[in-house]
Parts: structure tokens; C-alpha cells; sequence
């Protein structure tokens, strides 16, 4: 099993807040990484999340929980999310699954990270 690593991605445009995520992600790494990074955009306007994902071992059932409360409380605010991966079955789950996230979703493998930035920030 890989470290976690959730590294909030600085320079992004206005509006766009950016993670990359390595590893198994926990409850505590995402109350205190992406959580509070989330809560802040949805206060602040609408949210615009880019998430890069090179890897991964997948989510505790408390991150995924994290991640539904934080969804499910701001859920007017999101406007797009754009998943970052050449992992097949994210893109799969995502593409299958994505209407059931607030707002728009898309996946971009990763050689089109930048591509993603632009949508996600529109």
C-alpha cells in the first residue's frame, strides 16, 4: 500500500480548487486536506474542483462518508468537476456514475491535465 499524499495544487485560476491524491485516502486526511479547501469555495461561490489521481488504494468508508457530507451540505454550490487519471476504472465509475454528482463532470486522462484545468475553470 502506497503512502497517502493529498497535496492541495497551488496556482489555480480563480474560483478552482485543486487536489492530487496518491494512495488510500482517510477520513482524517480528507477532513483535513479537501474538506475544509471544499467548505470554503461553496462559501465563497461556486466550486470548481480539479482532482488529479495518479494512483490510488482507495477510501476508508470514513472518507467516503467525509466526502458525501461535504457534498450533500454544499450541494447547490458545485458547478464542475473535472477527475484527472489514467486509472480505467475511475474513468469507468465516473462516466457511468457522474450524473449523480452535483454538476458537471468529466474525466481527462492525465497527458491532458491542462485541458482539464481550462474546462473545469470555465
Amino acid at each position: 500500500m502506497l503512502a497517502v499524499v493529498i497535496t492541495k495544487l497551488e496556482g489555480m485560476p480563480e474560483g478552482v480548487v485543486g487536489f492530487q491524491a496518491t494512495g488510500e485516502i482517510s477520513a482524517v486526511d480528507y477532513r483535513k486536506t479537501v474538506g475544509p479547501a471544499l467548505a470554503e469555495a461553496a462559501r465563497t461561490g461556486e466550486v470548481r474542483f480539479l482532482l488529479v489521481v495518479p494512483s490510488f488504494d482507495g477510501m476508508t468508508g470514513g472518507a467516503v462518508w467525509e466526502d458525501l457530507k461535504v457534498g450533500a451540505e454544499h450541494l447547490r454550490a458545485w458547478r464542475r468537476i473535472a477527475l484527472v487519471t489514467d486509472i480505467e476504472w475511475m474513468t469507468h465509475a465516473t462516466v457511468l456514475f457522474g450524473w449523480i454528482s452535483p454538476g458537471e463532470v468529466k474525466v481527462f486522462p492525465l497527458a491532458r491535465r491542462a485541458e482539464a484545468l481550462e474546462w473545469v475553470a470555465a
